[in-house]
């Protein structure tokens, strides 16, 4: 099973409190080096700066996060996501999301839900919350039994650790929210948005 997000092993996940936030981040990320990004479902201007993003900077792959159930899951292709993130997983979102073939990354926090989501064909998931549920160790103690299964770690993920679990051989990307925070795109502070960007693409490239 392939994913869109091969390849992209750093992915900023964003919280976008004002829709005139959304072109200047997009650019701003790309300018940095990156060319993915998840928004959130958490705000009232998500779908709308979703839109504009797909619209107006088609070179960012643009997909939303904090699916929790299917209208979210359907509005979510409706507007043009190029993937879809949920913090878990329910039978109703793994069926609805193998019908469709919609590129989709359930979160799991146990093997018993690895194992669900195996069943369902999936075969990527998204780890959260990492740190709280024991980050790296968890990580390597859950290979032996999933060996061909690919994580995206989210959930206290930051500059000070990031690189570490890029390390992890189960580990193809991260998520979080350190490079674009709600605070500085409050502050329309793009110049460290793109710093820490650089940043973070610098290490990386550094570390592979």
């Amino acid at each position: 099973m392939t994913s869109i997000l091969d390849g992209h092993s750093i992915i900023p996940v964003v919280a976008i409190e004002k829709v005139e936030h959304a072109i200047p981040l997009a650019e701003t990320l790309l300018s940095g080096g990156i060319s993915v990004l998840e928004v959130t479902l958490r705000t009232d201007a998500a779908i709308e700066s979703i839109t504009k993003i797909i619209n107006s900077v088609p070179e960012l792959i643009v997909g939303s996060g904090t699916v929790c159930n299917e209208k979210q899951f359907k509005l979510s292709q409706d507007i043009g996501c190029k993937f879809i993130v949920s913090p878990g997983l329910t039978p109703s979102l793994l069926d609805l999301a193998r019908e469709s073939q919609q590129d989709f990354l359930p979160g799991i926090s146990s093997a018993s839900e690895i194992m669900l989501g195996l069943e369902y064909g999936f075969n990527r998931f998204k780890f959260f919350p990492a740190e709280a549920l024991g980050g790296i160790t968890t990580l390597k103690s859950l290979k032996g039994p999933f060996g061909n299964v690919k994580f995206c770690a989210t959930g206290g993920i930051g500059a000070h650790n990031f690189l570490n679990y890029l390390s992890q051989d189960n580990v193809s990307a991260v998520g979080g929210s350190w490079m674009a925070s709600s605070e500085l795109m409050a502050a329309n502070d793009w110049l460290k948005i793109e710093e820490l960007v650089k940043h973070a693409v610098s290490l990386q490239s550094i570390s592979v």
